[in-house]
């Protein structure tokens, strides 16, 4: 059964309490529930928690708890992304109450001179990403042997973009390190391994048993060739209301700016969102997608950390990721705490095994289904369907039609090959294999010609008579 548990209840210090009363924060979230409590003792902690199921604040209250306002470097909280390391600076300010401690973001991208005069002032908690923390400490404006409380926040999304060996130098440095928290969406057996090279018998909260921590969100799946992909993105982008928004998936910059512009083009508003980007363009536009005014993003798994905002409603995987970690990170984005989500993947036929992995690995219940009917009132899709024959053809790119036509009525195998040949204006190769069932007549026809066959059909007799088609799936 299901119980409530009061931050109240905790004996918090007043400076922290006066924060969480201040954001009109009253319940502990699960993974609050199940990680605080071993955090306040001092015991090292690898908490499971997805963005938006309130893990900041798990690693957070006992962090800021733990550290006095007296300018000298006491916690070290690093991140993958930039974007995620604001996003868990704002939240510990936001905490910390009237506790008046020093909280730094230290990332690249901004200019060192002054990140290293702010340093200089004096700083109680870091929030960085490891290269930058890395090049700081090298050029002495970070002291790492005097923090003893070390916290991994996204653990897996650093182990996936190669960030272990910067930190374990990061770990080789902090010789005054008391605890370590790490948190992590989903558990590569890497990160098992990495934790016990690093930490000192560490509690593994993993909230809801052994399940992964999978927001309450509707899953579907859309079969359709990757030339149809955008029809199907544009009828789910119809159905968006004025207090919606949505983030969708690619998986390359490239993909990311074809589909801005393919969005654009068919009057929809959208960003993308890439590494290829400057720094003050990805910032901008996260500020506006937070604020409201952009409302639907197009990112790549990286340029997506540390976007955290409650009003997103769909999640559309337009590739379906390569490492089956990414999908729980995704969908994450939506579903958060007490809202309504969904998240739909398009998936072509060379997606689908990928899809099986997935449903598989996670034991998730992702339900195939066709795309969505257009709003109503709305006549016209947005974005026009596609002659695309890719998804039925064989593995030599020929696509099987049935004709309504008798094979007496036929004649032979040749005078169908013939009529198909002379109709197209094509070489005879494009015309494959014939076969006669008992009412009907089987012609194997290239992709290629595939769409002028169908309109041939509509056009012409055969032998005098009108003959229809219909595509073997």
């Amino acid at each position: 059964m299901f119980t409530t548990t009061r931050f109240d209840t905790w004996e918090l210090p007043s400076s922290i309490m006066n924060g969480l009363n201040e954001a009109g924060w009253e319940f502990a979230t699960q993974v609050q529930k199940d990680t605080i409590p071993i955090a306040r003792r001092g015991t090292d902690v690898i908490g499971q928690a997805r963005t938006g199921s309130g893990k900041t604040a798990a690693f957070g209250i006992p962090i800021i708890e733990r550290c006095k306002p007296t300018g000298q470097l006491q916690s070290l909280i690093l991140t993958p992304t930039r974007e995620l390391a604001n996003q868990v600076a704002e939240e510990l300010v936001m905490l910390q109450g009237d506790s008046d401690l020093t909280i730094l973001t230290v990332y690249g991208g901004t200019d060192i001179e002054k990140q290293a005069k702010t340093l200089g002032n004096g700083v109680d908690i870091i929030v960085g990403t490891p290269g930058r923390v890395m090049d700081m400490t090298e050029r002495g404006h970070i002291d790492l042997s005097h923090p003893s409380l070390m916290c991994l926040d996204e653990a897996d999304r650093m182990l996936d973009m190669g960030f272990f060996p910067d930190i374990m130098w990061v770990v080789e440095k902090m010789t005054n390190r008391e605890q370590t928290l790490l948190f992590s969406a989903t558990f590569p057996q890497e990160i098992i391994d990495a934790a016990h090279e690093f930490m000192n018998d560490p509690d593994f909260v993993l909230t809801n048993a052994e399940s992964l921590d999978i927001p309450p969100i509707d899953l579907f799946s859309v079969r359709v060739g990757r030339s149809n992909k955008l029809w199907v993105l544009g009828r789910l982008l119809s159905h968006m209301k004025d207090d919606d928004q949505t983030i969708i998936f690619c998986n390359t910059k490239r993909m990311v700016d074809l589909a801005v512009e393919r969005l654009k083009k068919h009057r929809f508003e959208v960003q993308g969102l890439h590494g290829d980007l400057s720094q003050n363009q990805r910032e901008k536009i996260l500020d506006r997608f937070r604020e409201g005014s952009v409302k639907t993003i197009i990112a790549t798994d990286v340029a997506a950390r540390g976007i955290d905002v409650d009003a997103i409603t769909l999640v559309v995987n337009y590739d379906l990721p390569v490492d089956m970690d990414s999908f729980v990170h995704r969908i994450g984005r939506t579903g958060r705490i007490g809202r309504s989500g969904a998240a739909w993947s398009l998936v072509s036929r060379d997606d689908a095994p990928q899809l099986s992995r997935i449903m598989a690995t996670y034991g998730l219940d992702i339900l195939p289904v066709e795309a969505p009917e257009l709003p109503e009132g709305m006549d016209r899709d947005p974005v026009r369907r596609q002659d695309d024959f890719g998804e039925t053809a064989d593995v030599f790119g020929y696509v099987t039609l049935r004709l309504n036509l008798h094979p007496k009525d036929a004649g032979s195998s040749y005078a169908v090959s013939s009529w198909f040949v002379d109709a197209l204006k094509c070489d005879e190769l494009a015309v494959g294999e014939i076969q006669f069932e008992e009412s009907s007549t089987l012609v194997s026809m290239h992709t290629s010609k595939v769409g002028l066959a169908m309109k041939a059909l509509e056009k012409r007799e055969f032998n005098g008579a009108s003959v229809g088609a219909t595509i073997v799936e």
